[in-house]
């Protein structure tokens, strides 16, 4: 399966084959770290300096670079290299080349498991913070150079494909709900939680139907990305008629950078309160 369209190549001072290669030497990297294994980064710079006769330098920026379009393509990155923009087309279409040619990359397991069996697969334990703010706005030349990037592959749409990463997610939170509710003594409720979209599928307009410690219901809607806490999502319309329709009861659980440690924050409606909403189709109707 292809999670991108890939079109055209760009000309630029580094050959399609150097892109490769650094790509290829990246993504070996991030497999190994999101695995617990050690690897010198050092030893790989300078088999890469001998395959391309580039520099120390050169090399680190150009991993920077591939940072900077996993972030965008809401995908984790490797720790140590800051994500930095201003490169190629080429490099950002070798990555595309490489995430096309290795599909079961983006539907993975958080590392934390090695079971890739995902009616085997045990979800790992759930931290949950604040929302995103302004108070905590990244930088306004990146963020919008991470959001054009997003914008430019349909992130939200690919995560919204994705249905392996989808269930993670759902199979996650249904967890830490009966283990809350069981944490908090209603263990009677806890076995009352129930994974919806799982049981009955889509269209109920959340996926997880809980509750709180005090008996009131929790309708949840997981959205699940590898990425980072910004990256885009979509949200369909019967989600947002619901979620008015359910204002006491339904929340969007946001979770994020889940294929290294599983993160979430929670919003509540009105849903423009907190995002913005950008019409995405049309439902056509014959006059």
């Amino acid at each position: 399966m292809s999670f991108y369209r890939v079109t055209g190549m760009a000309a630029g001072e580094w050959s399609d084959e150097e892109n490769a290669a650094i790509v290829a030497d990246y993504f070996g990297m991030l497999g190994l770290e999101l695995a617990g294994k050690s690897f010198s980064k050092a030893e790989r710079n300078r088999a890469l300096q001998s395959l391309t006769g580039r520099g120390r330098g050169s090399i680190e920026y150009k991993h920077q670079n591939i940072s900077a379009i996993l972030k965008g393509l809401g995908e984790t990155s490797i720790d140590g290299y800051k994500p930095t923009f201003n490169y190629q087309r080429s490099l950002e279409l070798a990555v595309l080349d490489w995430l096309n040619a290795h599909p079961d990359w983006l539907v993975r397991p958080p590392a934390r498991s090695s079971d890739v069996d995902v009616g085997l697969y045990e979800p790992p334990s759930l931290w949950i913070g604040p929302a995103p703010t302004l108070s905590n706005h990244p930088d306004p030349t990146e963020l919008a150079q991470t959001m054009a990037i997003a914008r430019r592959y349909d992130v939200a749409e690919r995560d919204e494909r994705n249905r392996v990463l989808g269930r993670r997610g759902e199979e996650l939170v249904v967890r830490h709900e009966r283990q809350t509710l069981t944490q908090s003594g209603r263990s009677d409720l806890a076995d009352r939680v129930r994974w919806v979209s799982h049981v009955d599928g889509d269209g109920a307009g959340f996926d997880i139907a809980s509750f709180l410690p005090d008996g009131r219901e929790r309708l949840i809607e997981v959205k699940t990305t590898n990425g980072w806490e910004r990256t885009l999502f979509h949200i369909s319309g019967n989600e947002l008629a619901v979620s008015e329709q359910r204002r006491s009861d339904w929340c969007l659980l946001r979770l994020w950078n889940f294929s290294r440690e599983p993160k979430a924050f929670e919003l509540y409606p009105p849903l423009e309160s907190h995002v913005a909403l950008t019409p995405t189709s049309f439902l056509a109707t014959l006059r």
